[in-house]
């Protein structure tokens, strides 16, 4: 479900599901806070890429339809916590489509770098569900006032959208993409930097993050309680096929 790899003494850790398009399960959601938190002390730093033509299609709703969202969720939350734990930088290698929790998951990295076949889908609003991994506040300390309408369209954005938009840094062609990201990561981690103390002062203030955990648990309560989460995810997992 998860590969780690070591190269150049930076650990790749890929989503290894393409059938199912490297949708997250909550084995593999468990699978990635714990590599990321076992690599996260060490190396040069990490990046996170998906295999085929997507980062990652987001939970598996399949899975989820019935189980706890709260509990969907705040194995979403570890994630995000796991990554901005780390001493060392992190980089989202999107290769391709990124969607819902997935998607939200890349806020957190220290840089997302894309192909132009990435694409960034937040579908969560007229599934019926609620956005995660501090998104709530990681999104408007990204895109600004962009983020509410991003949210509320469920808005499908082309790479070079998200490059404007800026939720992609930089996009480069397919070949090059893990290079790229293991060359930044050489490049911001040489010796003599302060990488680790900049880390520190410029990532998302831990408390902040923690306090939009608690309102999107919460707002994982509010939908799940209303019956419009289930209802989504019925909707979602019984759609007709193409």
């Amino acid at each position: 479900m998860i590969e780690v790899t070591e190269r150049d003494q930076v650990t790749v850790i890929t989503l290894a599901r393409p059938e199912k398009l490297n949708a997250l399960t909550a084995g593999m959601r468990r699978d990635l806070a714990a590599a990321i938190r076992e690599h996260g002390g060490s190396g040069r730093g990490i990046v996170v890429t998906g295999t085929g033509r997507a980062f990652s299609a987001g939970e598996d709703i399949h899975e989820a339809a019935g189980k706890s969202l709260v509990e969907e969720v705040a194995l979403f939350h570890d994630m995000t916590r796991a990554v901005l734990e780390t001493q060392v930088p992190v980089v989202a290698a999107v290769n391709g489509l990124a969607v819902g929790g997935a998607a939200e998951w890349t806020l957190c990295f220290d840089t997302r770098i894309g192909t132009p076949a990435a694409e960034y889908f937040f579908p969560e609003n007229h599934i019926g569900l609620s956005i995660s991994n501090a998104a709530c506040y990681l999104l408007p300390r990204l895109v600004g006032a962009k983020a509410l309408r991003l949210v509320l369209d469920s808005t499908r954005m082309t790479a070079e959208q998200a490059l404007a938009t800026g939720l992609l840094d930089e996009i480069v062609a397919p070949g090059t993409l893990l290079d790229t990201a293991i060359e930044r990561l050489h490049h911001w981690t040489r010796p003599g930097t302060a990488t680790a103390v900049h880390l520190g002062l410029l990532r998302p203030p831990v408390d902040e993050v923690e306090r939009a955990f608690a309102k999107e648990t919460e707002a994982a309560k509010q939908v799940e309680e209303s019956g419009i989460a289930q209802a989504g995810m019925s909707r979602f997992v019984n759609r007709p096929r193409r």
